[in-house]
């Protein structure tokens, strides 16, 4: 007989990056060199003076006792700090601020924390996927609100709230958005606030990219609004920032009940994050900050030799102002595909790997998200195996022939 699904497993969706995560690691089994554009996985080393830090606090046997749930004083510190100097926002470590394991756990936790079955939940669509099944795993209903270039989110977030019972609880954003690349500025999260104070509904933010940007204004906040602290909250992490992913450090800043009721959670389910990994946290937020600028100055250098190289391949795909993904629609030729079968295809012919956008909501078909996470000169080699496999369907200039390699005396 057949074993039924776990509950909370079943109202999971496939998870549609597995099968290109399997051929992925097929393809290296056999192999072959695959150029990973797929995973926004940070391949830069983190800066010198973090990891001193992480290696000073570590030698202190008193270090390796167990932590707190809420976080250090002085990370939480270190925090408020940040969004004073960044955002011009005044918050007390001690009630607006909670240090989490990255921004991803804080959000699925928050969302045990004040969701209950039934509860409705307004998610831009394409979003990063905790976005949205943070919530689902937690018991709610999701309604998924299309969201692309062009659209007026608040206009479709208030279509969708008129048209939606129960009524709505809580509107997730994410700019820098993951994956679409798309920024707003603060008159949007005046929108947003006014939206969400007259519907009785709460804000979670998240705004793990808000420091790489390259034209135009650096990313607001949505707690630079005033009062939005009566009804946001606002997920930060240093994993792109700082080049952190695995030290899996972030935060939760803003209004005081989400705070208290996420430390609340938190304080049955962990200890927090291992000190040396806070102190050295601490350290990257209140040292210099040049190593945050040259992060950028990478990623935007990145961004053009991919960019750049797809149009002359005969791809133009937008050029994203902030974030560290390239968010691409798929050629015409081949959009009937899926993209899915196009993100096979570029595994399969160009050794390339991408994420389809199918994966990251029902309005992402017809994309694939690209990170930013190869060097220079293996994202020119891509760019030149993803021309060959477009020339060979019809898309674009034909690609030349390689030159002959040079033998040996």
């Amino acid at each position: 007989m057949r074993e039924p699904e776990f509950h909370r497993i079943r109202r999971l969706p496939p998870y549609v990056f597995a099968e290109v995560n399997q051929m992925k690691a097929k393809a290296r089994a056999a192999g072959r060199d695959i150029i990973d554009l797929g995973m926004g996985n940070p391949d830069s080393p983190t800066p010198r003076h973090i990891v001193d830090k992480l290696i000073e606090t570590a030698r202190d046997p008193k270090a390796h006792r167990y932590s707190t749930s809420r976080g250090i004083p002085g990370l939480r510190k270190a925090l408020a700090g940040y969004y004073a100097r960044r955002f011009g926002v005044q918050l007390d470590p001690e009630t607006e601020v909670c240090v989490t394991l990255g921004s991803k756990e804080g959000l699925a936790n928050l969302a045990q924390a004040i969701t209950a079955p039934g509860d409705t939940i307004l998610v831009p669509n394409p979003s990063y996927p905790i976005h949205p099944y943070g919530f689902m795993i937690a018991g709610a209903a999701i309604r998924h609100v299309p969201f692309g270039p062009g659209i007026d989110l608040v206009t479709e977030f208030a279509h969708a709230y008129e048209h939606t019972v129960p009524r709505p609880s809580v509107m997730v954003l994410n700019f820098p958005s993951n994956p679409t690349a798309l920024t707003c500025d603060l008159a949007f999260y005046k929108e947003a606030v006014r939206f969400a104070r007259e519907r009785d509904m709460f804000i979670l933010s998240d705004i793990a990219y808000a420091e790489i940007w390259f034209e135009g204004p650096p990313p607001p906040s949505v707690l630079e609004v005033e009062g939005a602290k009566d009804v946001a909250v606002e997920f930060s992490s240093l994993s792109k920032t700082y080049s952190m992913p695995g030290w899996r450090i972030g935060f939760a800043a803003g209004n005081r009940r989400l705070i208290a009721a996420l430390a609340r959670i938190k304080s049955y389910l962990d200890y927090g994050a291992f000190t040396p990994i806070q102190v050295a946290a601490t350290a990257a937020l209140n040292g210099p900050q040049d190593c945050v600028e040259q992060l950028r100055n990478l990623y935007r250098e990145r961004r053009d030799v991919l960019v750049d190289g797809l149009a002359k391949a005969g791809w133009p795909v937008p050029r994203p102002s902030a974030s560290m993904f390239v968010w691409a629609p798929i050629p015409e030729p081949l959009r009937a595909m899926g993209s899915l079968a196009f993100a096979k295809l570029l595994l399969e012919e160009a050794d390339v790997a991408v994420a389809p956008g199918i994966g990251f909501g029902e309005y992402g078909e017809g994309y694939v998200r690209m990170a930013l996470v190869e060097n220079k000169h293996r994202l020119r080699q891509a760019v030149r195996s993803i021309r060959a496999v477009l020339a060979r369907h019809g898309v674009g200039a034909p690609a030349r022939a390689k030159a002959p390699a040079l033998a040996m005396a």
